[in-house]
């Protein structure tokens, strides 16, 4: 340790090189090295408040949602998610807006020292998310965030993130993944996410299975907090398909919420609107603005889950990788997009059952373009295709590449039929990178403050809200 050479970052190259060294280091759950390198760092995630959101599925969405809800309601918000689908910078938001290279560069070299300062001094290494957490924690403490949601990597109790002592804790769902850290049944998986909530605090759930509601119930009253349930403190009324998403009326905590509309597919991206709802309203401690809520949800963007992204041939891409994701993913189909022939561009990584995970599309497939992205943790493309040769009773072939296996895929599609792309995010962003996407609009909800003298007898500036360019 004491040979590490101090890092010198000059550019953002540099920059993503720093973070990337550590990819190696895999999955280390504990809360040791991230408690320590933050102390070293005075705890910058102490100067803000938090909203600290966990689950199988919908993490990613709801950070967003809540984002977009409170940058217009008028707060100053913080995003970090994990994974990316094309560049790191997408990890860290501030307004709804990525960092731009240039500040992500001169954040990665304010804390490099001090991560390689922690690293000599305690005899030990950190890894690539927990590095990129305590990142994200420090951006938002130079950018003097009014609140910064915090996505958690795996799991809840062990993860990097749980150094937080949220104002609002949230658990989204709950499902079967990643049993080789979370355990191997829903009542164990359930017990490491909702001890993100700590004494005190407050809980939102999600739609959970009826084996986690206990588990959850004991939680809660271990640390006396206040659970804010899906179905029961807050419901969806009506939820109606509209072109190219859905409307639907929520009540919430404190109101009611009509005729929204959700330019996204899925109709559990409807439970996952309702429960960025009811976070909101908990951490505002009120009702939303009607007014601005529309705007919030109507600019509402989600790269990589269930994201069309082109039309002749419909290419849809889906980040679905666990058995909850793929069954949403296939009520989708059947529901959104009844009479359409599919072509399959799939990939998939980690521990998992490739035949358990596909089984939920049976009947839908024509044929499986099998590939694996440019990641270490990826399943052999051929295993992919046997095993969902066999789940599927449908044709597969192999290709060495995720472009390669969309554009056999897209040929033979045509163009009346459709590509979906699924089975993990790094092939999803793979994929996305070959298309021009829809562009992202989750900064046009944000509200940004300028001064501006409101008259001639004012001698000092006076804020102004306008919408965000």
């Amino acid at each position: 340790m004491t040979d590490t050479p101090a890092p010198i970052i000059r550019n953002r190259d540099e920059a993503e090189a720093f973070l990337d060294e550590r990819i190696g280091r895999g999955v280390q759950p504990g809360l040791e090295r991230i408690t320590g390198l933050l102390s070293f760092m005075d705890d910058p995630q102490s100067t803000y408040p938090t909203i600290h959101i966990a689950g199988t599925n919908g993490k990613t969405t709801v950070s967003r949602m809540v984002q977009q809800i409170l940058g217009a309601h008028g707060l100053a918000t913080g995003g970090f998610t994990s994974p990316h689908l094309d560049r790191v910078e997408e990890r860290f938001t501030i307004h709804g807006v990525p960092l731009d290279p240039h500040d992500f560069t001169d954040a990665v070299a304010d804390i490099a020292w001090f991560v390689v300062g922690y690293e000599r001094s305690a005899d030990t290494t950190v890894t690539y998310f927990e590095v990129t957490a305590a990142l994200a924690l420090s951006i938002f403490a130079t950018a003097t965030v009014d609140v910064a949601i915090i996505e958690v990597g795996l799991g809840g109790r062990l993860d990097a993130t749980n150094v937080l002592d949220a104002d609002v804790s949230v658990v989204t769902s709950i499902g079967i993944d990643h049993t080789e850290f979370l355990g191997n049944t829903i009542a164990e998986i359930a017990a490491e996410k909702v001890a993100i909530v700590k004494d005190g605090g407050t809980l939102v759930t999600g739609p959970l299975p009826g084996d986690a509601i206990d588990v959850v119930a004991r939680r809660v009253s271990t640390v006396d907090a206040n659970w804010i349930r899906h179905g029961e403190s807050y419901s969806i009324e009506e939820a109606d398909i509209a072109v190219g998403g859905w409307r639907t009326s929520v009540t919430g905590v404190f109101a009611e919420y009509r005729d929204l509309y959700l330019p996204i597919h899925g109709r559990h991206q409807v439970d996952n609107l309702a429960t960025a709802i009811a976070t909101s309203e908990m951490f505002l401690g009120r009702g939303l603005d009607r007014d601005l809520l529309e705007v919030a949800v109507a600019a509402t963007t989600a790269p990589g889950r269930l994201e069309v992204v082109g039309r002749r041939p419909i290419v849809l891409l889906d980040g679905a990788h666990n058995e909850q994701g793929i069954n949403g993913l296939a009520a989708t189909l059947d529901t959104e997009f009844p009479t359409m022939p599919w072509q399959l561009v799939i990939g998939v990584r980690g521990e998992r059952s490739v035949t358990d995970l596909v089984a939920p599309l049976h009947s839908l497939i024509g044929a499986v373009f099998a590939t694996a992205a440019d990641d270490p943790s990826s399943i052999d493309p051929q295993r992919v295709a046997e095993d969902a040769r066999i789940a599927l009773d449908a044709p597969s072939s192999v290709y060495p590449s995720v472009a390669s296996a969309l554009e056999a895929a897209t040929s033979a599609a045509g163009t009346n039929g459709g590509v979906l792309v699924t089975g993990s995010l790094y092939v999803v962003g793979e994929a996305r990178a070959a298309f021009d996407a829809p562009s992202d609009r989750s900064a046009e909800a944000h509200l940004r403050f300028e001064l501006e003298p409101e008259d001639d007898e004012f001698e000092g500036p006076m804020p102004r809200a306008l919408p965000e360019e």
